[in-house]
């Protein structure tokens, strides 16, 4: 081919005319591929997210991550923050608790071997030797209901007057009821534990062998605050004189689960005030705060 020096005006404007249209499907061409690589590229890409996916950045389940393809995952610290690890147990500097033997035991009991020796001899009476091995074991009673009947009596004194014995203090109305011991362990299981009264009749029944109503086990509440109105009036009178009040509205369901058209009624909560400046709480149950919010006394100056 000739070089364009060699070439007319006419030639030289055929091949200008060719050029600009290879030009045109070759920029054609390009655009095509770039939208090729870029869709090749958005799939790579999650592809890629989709093998880094594992059992520590994903919910998916370690079974996962030995799948084909997949790397393995990075190896966590167990502490999460980078920091060293630690050994198992006790840490230095931390307190430590053990079992520790006791000089004044509750009770002592001795043991002897029993049966009878090679000889034939009965092991029953053999000479004492002394004690070779103590061992302190740490133990409950086991828990049952104990029913006890008080008869209270009616005596006439000398003078004429008849005097007639109270019932024991904690006594309620009606030939039977509960004693006070479990009716106070109903309701710190209620109220310092948070289980609920239903759980609280089936812990007793398991532990104890009796098993009251979840009507009456929940009422125990309200038995427990009459008897503290006194020492609840003391506490709120040193919140309200104290110089700085923190209070926060901790809601925890203690009622009975209410049957199906009382769902959306209101059901008793418990409030937690806690102060941050005085070692002092005060805490009260009533109903939802939707309905019925209690009254918390007013901070100086407010």
């Amino acid at each position: 081919m000739p070089g364009p020096e060699e070439l007319s005006r006419d030639e030289l404007i055929v091949v200008v005319r060719r050029q600009a249209g290879q030009i045109t499907a070759q920029a054609g061409q390009i655009s095509q591929l770039m939208e090729a690589n870029e869709a090749l590229m958005g799939r790579l890409a999650r592809l890629e997210h989709l093998l880094s996916r594992n059992s520590g950045n994903s919910s998916n389940p370690p079974s996962k991550d030995d799948d084909p393809g997949k790397p393995a995952p990075p190896e966590r610290n167990k502490r999460g923050r980078g920091g060293p690890k630690r050994s198992r147990g006790k840490q230095p500097g931390a307190p430590g608790t053990h079992l520790a033997w006791t000089e004044n035991p509750d009770d002592r009991r001795d043991r002897f071997p029993e049966g009878r020796c090679d000889c034939g001899d009965d092991l029953g009476g053999a000479r004492d030797l002394g004690v070779v091995d103590r061992y302190q074991q740490h133990e409950i009673p086991q828990v049952n209901v104990k029913v006890t009947q008080y008869d209270q009596h009616r005596v006439e004194c000398g003078c004429g007057k008849v005097h007639t014995a109270a019932r024991p203090a904690g006594a309620r109305s009606g030939p039977v009821g509960y004693g006070p011991n479990l009716a106070a362990f109903a309701v710190y299981l209620m109220v310092v534990q948070f289980i609920p009264a239903h759980r609280v009749v089936a812990l007793l029944e398991s532990l104890t062998g009796t098993a009251p109503s979840v009507g009456f086990v929940h009422g125990m509440i309200n038995r427990a605050a009459g008897l503290l109105t006194e020492t609840h009036r003391r506490i709120r009178a040193l919140i309200t004189l104290a110089y700085a009040v923190c209070c926060d509205e901790t809601h925890c369901g203690s009622a009975p689960r209410p049957p199906r058209w009382a769902r959306r009624r209101p059901s008793d909560t418990c409030w937690s005030p806690a102060p941050s400046s005085t070692p002092t709480t005060c805490s009260a149950t009533g109903p939802s705060p939707r309905s019925q919010p209690p009254s918390w006394p007013t901070c100086p100056g407010r």
